[in-house]
């Protein structure tokens, strides 16, 4: 069991949460391919909305991947790449200013670079920082 961090403005986390599936990287491939059945993925949205969205900084969904399948939805001219996630009935928003340099994944100076891939591993440790803020909120 792995845990991961996907970086995804809010307004797609909601679609995805009320859809119950993952979606990485504008839909391509090899994010969600990394995912495993019962591996751990936690939402971080920089912002609210893709474009012109106001800065949000902040956990937005937490669950785990549901089985091994990788597959590909049609909505017309956009094909992305999907899995499955069962996600945290009732998991609140956690702002990453609540953590004040907790986490490992903060730790670095450079951290928010990493974020630019879209996916990151998360430690052991900073999914139960994060999971527990965001089901006892």
């Amino acid at each position: 069991m792995r845990a991961w961090l996907g970086v995804v403005c809010r307004d797609h986390v909601l679609r995805g949460t009320g859809l119950g599936i993952a979606q990485l990287n504008h839909g391509r491939r090899d994010a969600v391919a990394r995912l495993a059945a019962g591996d751990w993925l936690v939402y971080y949205s920089p912002r609210t909305s893709l474009a012109g969205g106001r800065p949000l900084r902040a956990f937005t969904a937490i669950g785990t991947v549901a089985d091994e399948e990788v597959w590909q939805a049609d909505e017309g001219d956009f094909k992305p790449w999907r899995r499955r996630v069962d996600y945290l009935p009732g998991a609140a928003e956690a702002p990453l200013a609540r953590f004040d340099g907790t986490l490992d994944l903060t730790s670095a100076p450079d951290w928010g670079y990493r974020l630019r891939r879209g996916l990151v591993e998360l430690t052991a440790h900073d999914l139960a920082l994060v999971r527990a803020a965001m089901v006892t909120a």
